[in-house]
């Protein structure tokens, strides 16, 4: 059974993880509060550690509260150590007044500090309510138990302003936050199995932005055959496979860590290796809608591409889309403002990046998938893969649409239509052209996939990159 989070012990393990040499450095450990930090080691490596709960007001923050966990968050900041918190929060102490709405501002402000300078990690194990709940929106990795909810507003207050009863699990219960709004990466059954999942996902990254991820010692070998990956994908544009049999088949053996799954299933996103080296994956997944991109995938696949960016860890992208999701609703919602998260997270990147096109990639959903004009370091493709504006039987429709029009043999309009569309895939989409024009690095076999990729990280390794100076760029948020 596994041993509680519990900061009063003399040595903390989260998850029943091993707590090396002696007990951590405590802060503030005499102040009367509901929050309780410290410095200590997880598997040999140093984490701040806090959790907020319990107390008078189950949790709730107050100065006191403010003061121990943004302290902590600092301090964690300084020594350039990842942040571990267990949440369970009222909200703010109402007992202190405005001085407790500052307090959460106060751990705001050094969560943001923290923010691409060391990974901080939040696990949900009761309520997180009100403004403390936005917290969670600037954690890099959040888990949730069963059992936890989150919100700004609850349910008197939907209640008050549109007659709605709705309860605290239906707003914002678990299975709302790892689904609808993926505010979390995972769940968990209880406090435990999400810390070892948190635990899990910052073992793939560094300790901080200063350090390389930790290399993993790994028996499989980079020189080895991709046939499963080659096998998994049909050879017919619309047959719908699982591109995640193709993620796992090149990447080191099991060590894909999916996160967010449950989150726009549309694009995946995960962690692994390759020769054992950290690397972050995303790909489309042509299981669902197609493999197209829609605003979830696109805001997903970009805070991803921004995590792994700000802590040096290497893009894999497998690029299987025909576009872009079209509709009215979708465009009213923002498409071009979202999907251009995705591009200016991509270009904005300065890790070593490398894509694989397997199938198709059309029109701007191909450019922001990693693309080189969107500055990628390395395009591969697998011999039938299509790269092009748009596929042939949409492009045929546009350039010949009148002629065929014309024609009154329903049989000859087809027979002319297929040879149409035959003639502009093999002179404009075909891998081979995008390869000679530049657009392509190397066309290879499917089975050569894992050599291949693991060949161009090897080479980008010694990659830097500079950008211009700039207080910030202004993503498009």
């Amino acid at each position: 059974m596994t041993q509680a989070f519990e900061l009063d012990a003399p040595a903390v393990p989260p998850g029943g993880r091993v707590v090396d040499g002696l007990a951590g450095v405590a802060l503030a450990r005499r102040r009367a509060s509901a929050a309780r930090a410290e410095i200590a080691e997880v598997d040999g490596r140093s984490y701040g550690l806090f959790r907020l709960g319990g107390g008078e007001h189950r949790g709730a923050i107050g100065p006191a509260e403010g003061d121990t966990v943004s302290r902590l968050v600092t301090t964690a900041t300084d020594l350039g150590v990842p942040v571990i918190g267990v949440v369970a929060t009222s909200g703010a102490d109402v007992g202190h007044g405005v001085d407790s709405l500052h307090a959460w501002g106060r751990i705001a402000r050094a969560v943001t500090a923290a923010s691409g300078v060391v990974p901080v990690a939040l696990v949900v194990s009761g309520p997180c309510l009100s403004g403390p709940a936005l917290l969670l929106g600037l954690a890099d990795v959040v888990v949730v138990t069963d059992r936890s909810y989150a919100y700004v507003s609850g349910p008197a207050g939907v209640r008050g302003f549109t007659g709605q009863e709705v309860t605290h699990e239906a707003l914002g219960g678990a299975a709302v936050h790892v689904t609808r709004t993926g505010v979390a990466w995972a769940t968990a059954r209880d406090e435990d199995e999400a810390l070892a999942l948190a635990l899990d996902v910052l073992a793939y990254l560094p300790p901080n932005n200063g350090e390389e991820p930790p290399a993993r010692r790994v028996d499989d070998p980079v020189d080895r055959d991709t046939a499963a990956a080659a096998a998994a994908v049909p050879a017919r544009a619309t047959a719908s496979y699982d591109v995640r049999v193709v993620v796992e088949d090149v990447v080191d053996a099991g060590t894909f860590v999916e996160v967010r799954a449950p989150h726009a299933p549309s694009m995946v996103t995960g962690l692994a290796t390759i020769g054992g080296m950290p690397v972050g994956v995303l790909a489309n997944q042509p299981r669902v809608m197609a493999g197209t991109i829609d605003i979830d995938a696109s805001r997903k696949a970009a805070r991803f591409v921004q995590l792994c960016d700000a802590f040096n860890v290497p893009l894999l992208t497998f690029v299987d889309t025909p576009g872009f999701q079209p509709g009215k609703d979708i465009e009213w919602r923002g498409m071009i403002r979202h999907g251009a998260e995705l591009v200016h997270a991509y270009a904005a990147a300065t890790v070593p990046r490398v894509s694989v096109v397997l199938r198709k990639a059309y029109g701007g959903a191909y450019i922001v998938m990693d693309s080189r004009g969107l500055g990628g370091d390395v395009s591969l493709a697998w011999p039938g893969a299509e790269v092009a504006v748009m596929g042939p039987a949409g492009a045929v429709s546009i350039l010949h649409g009148r002629t065929l029009a014309a024609v009154d043999d329903p049989e000859e309009r087809e027979k002319q239509r297929r040879l149409l569309e035959e003639d502009y895939a093999a002179r404009y989409c075909s891998s081979l052209v995008a390869a000679e024009r530049g657009f392509v690095d190397d066309v290879i076999d499917p089975a050569d996939t894992r050599r291949a990729v693991a060949a161009a990280f090897t080479a980008l390794r010694t990659k830097r990159e500079r950008h211009p100076r700039r207080r910030h760029s202004n993503t498009p948020l």
